[in-house]
């Protein structure tokens, strides 16, 4: 076996090394936003939190925004959802919000947002998480005209209940009948997601 040269450079890492190194990053990252928000975690905190160097963030990622993109895509319910009969939709996305409701304390990607939804730099990424998770699908499986629209409405419903939890709490919500609170939101929903009433028709 020929000797090690001077000049030989040190042995590459195995790959699952490397793919280890980039789930520390990535839970770090996960964990560090949703305690601080996206402008107040550095890189370089991402990098001693996971014990990697700071350098390997831009590698792995690109940089702390795409990283910040990639925590939100790893975590969502809401492709599950939107899965099965559309005429169940409205039913399953009340569902969804009474389970946001009584989950206790909100989980990392929410808290996430709610921390980092005013900071500029990352809005592009938030909204293009939400096209693609929540309006995007939704308005696929909707018939009938101003698809988009009828799943913007909806969407504005499941986001809403961030902007409740910041300002006015849970308390009143969480202290309603869970069966009710979900036929009233049913209700929401079904109709922020019928076509729009033709101009000048009743009803």
């Amino acid at each position: 076996m020929r000797p090690k040269q001077a000049n030989d450079g040190p042995a590459p890492r195995p790959r699952r090394d490397r793919a280890a190194t980039r789930r520390r990053l990535l839970e770090a990252a996960r964990e560090l936003f949703a305690e601080h928000g996206y402008d107040h975690v550095s890189v370089r905190a991402i990098a001693a939190r996971a014990e990697a160097n700071v350098a390997l963030v831009n590698r792995y990622f690109g940089s702390k925004a795409a990283l910040f993109g990639e925590v939100l895509a790893g975590e969502s319910a809401l492709p599950h959802v939107l899965e099965g009969e559309a005429v169940e939709l409205p039913g399953r996305l009340a569902e969804h919000v009474v389970r946001l409701i009584h989950h206790g304390q909100a989980g990392p990607v929410l808290r996430t947002l709610d921390r980092s939804v005013g900071d500029p730099q990352i809005q592009p990424i938030i909204r293009r998480h939400l096209e693609r998770i929540l309006v995007e699908p939704l308005a696929a499986r909707l018939q009938g005209p101003d698809a988009r629209l009828r799943a913007t409405a909806a969407a504005s419903i499941v986001m809403g209940i961030g902007s409740v939890r910041r300002i006015l709490g849970l308390a009143d919500l969480r202290a309603a009948d869970p069966e009710a609170l979900t036929a009233h939101l049913t209700a929401m929903f079904a109709a922020a997601l019928a076509p729009l009433p033709e101009p000048g028709r009743d009803g």
